[in-house]
């Protein structure tokens, strides 16, 4: 049997666990269950066995520098990465997947992983695996199905039909979207019913075969924004004119419902999507009193509940069944049962034209970061942490002029014709339109605040004329 050929979809913004998740740096980044982020706990699941090969990464252009530090930490090299322009759902993704496996890789079956899925048992899931493999080199479109134990109506939902073999393997009755409550209680009662968990595997011969024939379209575009597709340091770019043009559809409604050749596999693995906080709070350790804590929380008579603290404190009193997440910028407070509907405080702020849906106040760079500490009507504080070895463009302001103090660490600054080093407590001016760059020449993190002053303080103030990491003109 040949190998399995993982590939990780990292494209979503988890908007439904706002105001943790944001469009910059959303929930597959982030250590929600672990001390590793969603996207790394999944990159492991199948870096661990000998039975996958390294993963192609599929991720949003804006995640790449980010991916890529989280993949270096875990000291996971990927077959490839390939960045999508713009978002168009798992079919295009899958399709890209299958043309570069069979380009530059092999014809082992792919799995489809989401990058945002929590699985507690690691061996029932390889071993799932290994059935699924079986299957699609027998030509068979695979999904996993998860047993419902309760009437969820945020979940698709399939129907098993006859049984194949002797494996635990059913041939695909009926794909049902998202169904009412009364309609999930029924399937709950019949039995035969899994959830759909969005991971699939199938070769990519037979993958593109029958998308050929239900969505050829999608390929046509895919097939064109992969032959225009250009290296980009270590990340493969598809082409953005050609890859816009492509339909956005899912897996499930331009494959797998219109093939003959879907089968279910019913798997046991402690799964969850992590859609939403209660669901994250269901698989949390919790203390006696069903409460799940982080950071600096006191709580009195309180149950039920999920409380997490990143900035100060958060004291409960006689409350229950509440998400209370507390972060720099923002509070939320929601009854757990209605934490699906955390989305559409998303979009008030969107409607509303605001940008906390966007951004943390910590804002990541390829670099490092950058955090505000303080915005007025013409200054702004903020600081800056470079990487060792790092450095940020050669760049110049015409609006603003900056002051830069080294907390901690060694900096090599450029202004202009001039070249400085600059220590603990030294500091540098840059004055309006002066070139200028950062850099850390030291072994250590380097800490500097700076501070901004003039008549305009946007991050589209900005001109590069190098930059190691070659991007266009967005912030620092």
């Amino acid at each position: 049997m040949s190998k399995i050929q993982p590939v990780i979809m990292s494209g979503g913004s988890g908007t439904r666990l706002w105001p943790v998740s944001r469009a910059h740096y959303p929930k597959q980044l982030l250590p929600l269950i672990s001390s590793h982020s969603m996207f790394q706990e999944t990159v492991l699941r199948v870096s661990d066995s000998d039975r996958c090969l390294p993963p192609i990464v599929i991720c949003n252009n804006d995640h790449r520098f980010a991916i890529a530090e989280q993949l270096h930490d875990i000291g996971v090299v990927p077959a490839i990465q390939v960045l999508e322009p713009v978002g168009r759902n798992t079919a295009p993704a899958a399709a890209i997947a299958a043309l570069v496996a069979q380009r530059e890789i092999s014809e082992a079956p792919l799995l489809i992983l989401p990058a945002d899925h929590y699985i507690r048992d690691g061996e029932a899931f390889m071993l799932a695996l290994e059935q699924g493999a079986q299957q699609a080199e027998e030509g068979h479109l695979i999904t996993f199905g998860i047993q419902p134990d309760s009437p969820e109506t945020g979940y698709g939902y399939i129907r098993q039909g006859e049984k194949l073999g002797k494996g635990s393997v059913y041939r695909v009755a009926q794909f049902t979207e998202k169904p009412d409550l009364e309609t999930a209680q029924s399937y709950l009662a019949q039995g035969g019913y899994h959830w759909n968990s969005g991971m699939f595997m199938f070769t990519p011969d037979r993958l593109l075969q029958e998308m050929k024939r239900t969505c050829p379209d999608i390929v046509k575009m895919c097939v064109a924004a992969l032959d225009q597709s250009n290296q980009d340091l270590d990340f493969l770019r598809l082409d953005e004119t050609a890859f816009a043009q492509v339909r956005s559809d899912s897996i499930d409604y331009a494959v797998m419902e219109n093939t003959k050749s879907a089968v279910v596999i019913p798997v046991d693995i402690g799964w969850s999507d992590i859609g939403s906080w209660s669901s994250l709070w269901a698989v949390s350790e919790k203390d006696d009193r069903g409460n799940f804590t982080s950071g600096d929380v006191i709580s009195h008579e309180t149950s039920d509940s999920f409380i997490r603290s990143e900035s100060r404190l958060v004291a409960t009193l006689g409350v229950q069944n509440l998400v209370i997440i507390e972060s720099a910028d923002v509070v939320m407070v929601a009854d757990k049962n209605r934490t699906e509907d955390v989305k559409n405080l998303v979009q008030h702020l969107h409607a509303a034209e605001r940008d906390e849906h966007i951004s943390h106040k910590r804002v990541h760079r390829p670099w490092g970061f950058y955090e505000g500490i303080q915005d007025g009507e013409r200054h702004q504080v903020k600081h800056l942490c470079v990487k060792p070895g790092a450095k940020l463009s050669l760049q110049k302001h015409f609006k603003r002029a900056e002051h830069w103090v080294v907390v901690k660490g060694l900096a090599r600054v450029t202004i202009n014709e001039e070249v400085r080093v600059l220590r603990e407590n030294e500091s540098a001016y840059i004055p309006v339109e002066a070139v200028h760059r950062l850099e850390n020449i030291g072994k250590e993190p380097l800490s500097i605040i700076e501070v901004q002053s003039g008549s305009y303080l946007g991050e589209d103030d900005i001109v590069r004329y190098e930059d190691d990491y070659k991007r266009d003109l967005d912030a620092k």
